[in-house]
């Protein structure tokens, strides 16, 4: 047996019976970045998963899963169901995003201007955040004849979405240039862009016109328009979004609803909480 193997032998061994692993300094924060990780991986499974499932999501061992499982659990981050044997995401983690939601005026300011965009225009209205390398989902308000697929919570690409592109056209320019030189170009339809050089030429296209628009891009069948939520002082604070199933109305219709959706991301911007 090679000294790697035996050095491996021995974290494994330790990692099993729960004891510190000699072999290497004890890493507190890399035990903390492996319990949010879970928590992550927790989110993608509203309505429950199983250690086995987290277990291969994670690539971490299954002793070191089931403990940190039941620290979130004990914690109140996570509940566990006895009967199906899953775990998911405890009430404290709701409670956690209700305050930032409020704090940020997601809840109070933005949902009643979401509402009021949807009775005025009859499509779905979506407001979304810069998160890393995708969009998150702030909000969502769903038109009369249609559920959107996107929920609070949810992360997306940039490079399909119009709230994405909203999001990457307006950053500040060092932000934009390291994403679109860095972002997985996936496909996520037969329509998605996939090449940086249309990406760059589309986002100065949207930065010149002011707003973002996508045709079946990110999703068969769906089309939106949209637009940064720009402070006075200028700086990004998100993207707000219309989005309609094509078969009832196509871009350039979505496109005629842009001074409501402008209007509404200038109420956004001057009544969300300024962040410092």
């Amino acid at each position: 047996m090679s000294p790697t193997q035996t050095t491996a032998s021995a974290a494994d061994a330790a990692d099993a019976a729960g004891a510190p692993d000699k072999s290497r300094p004890a890493d507190r924060s890399g035990t903390v970045r492996k319990g949010l990780t879970l928590l992550e991986l927790l989110a993608n499974y509203p309505h429950g998963a199983t250690a086995g499932q987290i277990v291969a999501d994670s690539g971490y061992a299954f002793s070191t899963c089931y403990r940190l499982l039941t620290t979130l659990v004990d914690s109140g981050f996570a509940e566990f169901d006895a009967a199906t044997k899953q775990y998911r995401l405890g009430l404290l983690v709701f409670q956690m995003g209700q305050k930032v939601a409020t704090a940020r005026g997601y809840s109070g300011v933005a949902l009643p201007i979401l509402r009021k965009l949807t009775e005025a225009t009859g499509e779905s209205s979506l407001l979304a955040i810069l998160d890393g390398d995708r969009f998150l989902t702030v909000h969502t308000v769903d038109g009369p004849n249609h559920r959107i697929t996107t929920d609070p919570g949810d992360r997306g690409e940039l490079h399909t979405s119009s709230l994405g592109r909203a999001l990457l056209a307006f950053s500040p320019q060092e932000t934009r240039d390291e994403l679109v030189a860095t972002i997985d170009l996936g496909q996520r339809t037969d329509r998605s862009l996939t090449d940086r050089d249309d990406l760059r030429r589309i986002l100065e296209e949207t930065r010149a016109r002011g707003w973002a628009s996508q045709d079946q891009e990110h999703d068969d069948g769906m089309c939106a328009v949209a637009v940064p939520v720009m402070t006075p002082g200028g700086p990004l604070v998100a993207a707000l979004a219309l989005a309609a199933p094509v078969y009832r109305c196509d871009l350039a219709g979505l496109e005629e609803h842009l001074p409501l959706l402008n209007d509404a991301a200038a109420q956004l911007a001057s009544q969300l909480p300024q962040r410092p």
